[in-house]
C-alpha cells in the first residue's frame, strides 16, 4: 500500500507537503466477472469477461439473480445524486459469486441426489452462469457485487457526470446494484494499510469468499491524468 501511494503520487507530481491522495479501498470478489449492458435503462446483454476481448453471452442465466435489475430506475426518496436517471447506454461491471451458506446447501442437495458436488462457490457459481439450462441457473443461488462501468452514455450526449468513483458507487446502488458495505474511502497509505489489516481479521466472517482487496484513486480527473 506505501509504494502504491507513492507511485502514485510521484506520477501525480505531489510533494510532501501536498495533502494525502484520496482512495477507494474495496474487496476483490472471488467470483465470475460480469459485463451488464442496459439500453435505456433496460438489461439487453450479460456478458462473462473471457480474455478482456471477448466473453460469452449468458444474459438468459443472468436474468434469473434477483439481485440485477432488470429495469434501471433511480429508487424514491434519495438524494439529487441518486435521482440521476439512467443513461441511453450503461455497462455495469462487476462479480457474480455464491455466498458460503448456499454453496455448502447446494453441496448438500447435490450429495443427497447423489450427484457430483463442487469444489468452491467461485467454480459452483461459474458453472451455474455458463451453463446452457436458466431454468438450472435459477436453481443455484447466485448474488451480485457492482464496482465499475465499462462504456457509458458521455456527459455531452446527456450521460451521468461523476466526479468520484464513490460517488458513482454510490449511484450504482440508488439504481438498484448491490455495492459491497465494506468500501470504503481511505486517506493515504496510512488508511489503505488500516482498511487491509481489517479486512484481514474479518475475512473469515465474511459470507463470500474474497482473494483480496483492491485499492483505486478516488478522483476520476486524477485517475486520467494517472
Amino acid at each position: 500500500a506505501q509504494s502504491f501511494d507513492a507511485r502514485v503520487r510521484k506520477e501525480l507530481g505531489l510533494s510532501e507537503a501536498d495533502a494525502p491522495v484520496q482512495y477507494v479501498a474495496e474487496l476483490k470478489f472471488d467470483g465470475l466477472a460480469m459485463s451488464l449492458r442496459y439500453e435505456n435503462g433496460v438489461l439487453v446483454q450479460a456478458a462473462t469477461r473471457g480474455d478482456g476481448e471477448t466473453g460469452e453471452d449468458v444474459t438468459q442465466n443472468i436474468r434469473t439473480i434477483g439481485q440485477i435489475p432488470l429495469n434501471i430506475a433511480p429508487k424514491g426518496g434519495l438524494s439529487a445524486l441518486g435521482a440521476i436517471a439512467a443513461p441511453a447506454v450503461l455497462e455495469v461491471r462487476g462479480e457474480v459469486y455464491m455466498r458460503r451458506d448456499q454453496f455448502d446447501a447446494l453441496n448438500e442437495r447435490q450429495r443427497d441426489k447423489g450427484e457430483k458436488t463442487f469444489v468452491n462457490p467461485r467454480n459452483a457459481a461459474a458453472g451455474a452462469v455458463r451453463q446452457l439450462d436458466p431454468a438450472i441457473a435459477a436453481q443455484r443461488p447466485l448474488s451480485f457485487f457492482a464496482y465499475g462501468l465499462g462504456e457509458v452514455t458521455p456527459p455531452e450526449q446527456g450521460g451521468p457526470a461523476f466526479d468520484t468513483h464513490y460517488d458513482m458507487l454510490q449511484t450504482l446502488k440508488a439504481w438498484g446494484f448491490p455495492v459491497a458495505d465494506q468500501v470504503q474511502r481511505a486517506l493515504g497509505a496510512a488508511e489503505l494499510i488500516a482498511y487491509h489489516q481489517r479486512i484481514g481479521q474479518l475475512r473469515d466472517q465474511l459470507p463470500f469468499d474474497i482473494d483480496g482487496v483492491v485499492y483505486k484513486v478516488d478522483s476520476l480527473a486524477l485517475q486520467r491524468q494517472l
